[in-house]
């Protein structure tokens, strides 16, 4: 079990609206990946942001290139056999396809959650801040967010806890069957 785990690294992308539960389902998944032997990297996109671009303009074109070299990142640990989990929102599925296309392997779980609970739950401010018109441009809100067609898992957080939606990736990943 745990050592198919160790052995082979792999890449899933948890793609959701903002303050769907993403993060919090990261928070909860990666000690338990640890504890089995799985260490793995988070690339969380508001970190790596906040390194590639400081003074954020969220434009099309700055998030194409955003997105893109998160994908490359993402494949180049893979490659080197570190386990990703991307906690990004990527709502465009060109974004996810482009990092699928660098890690064949990709597992794309949709955390599902009303666009009216993600607004309630949003303690960053982006929402606010899009009503606001300090933002022209937040998924869900201004701009559209592509939800995946076809996830490996597709996971509602408003009624599926934080601790059960990683235990549902975890038998995922730990899934001969995965691709």
């Amino acid at each position: 079990m745990s050592d198919v785990m160790t052995r082979t690294p792999f890449a899933i992308w948890l793609t959701g609206l903002p303050a769907s539960g993403k993060s919090s389902i990261v928070a909860r998944l990666v000690p338990r990946l640890e504890s089995l032997g799985s260490p793995v990297e988070v690339l969380e996109s508001d970190a790596v942001r906040r390194m590639l671009t400081p003074e954020a303009s969220y434009s099309h074109e700055e998030r194409d290139l955003f997105y893109r070299a998160l994908a490359f990142m993402g494949s180049r640990l893979v490659a080197h056999g570190v386990s990703v989990i991307f906690d990004a929102t990527a709502s465009r599925r060109e974004y996810r396809e482009f990092a699928r296309s660098l890690i064949p392997r990709l597992l794309e779980i949709s955390i599902e959650c009303p666009l009216e609970v993600c607004m309630q739950r949003d303690k960053k401010g982006t929402y606010k801040r899009g009503l606001e018109g300090g933002s022209s441009t937040v998924p869900g809100l201004q701009a559209p967010y592509e939800a995946p067609v076809s996830p490996a898992l597709a996971i509602d957080t408003t009624v599926v806890s934080p601790d059960a939606a990683a235990e549902r990736i975890l038998e995922l990943i730990r899934s001969p069957l995965r691709s």
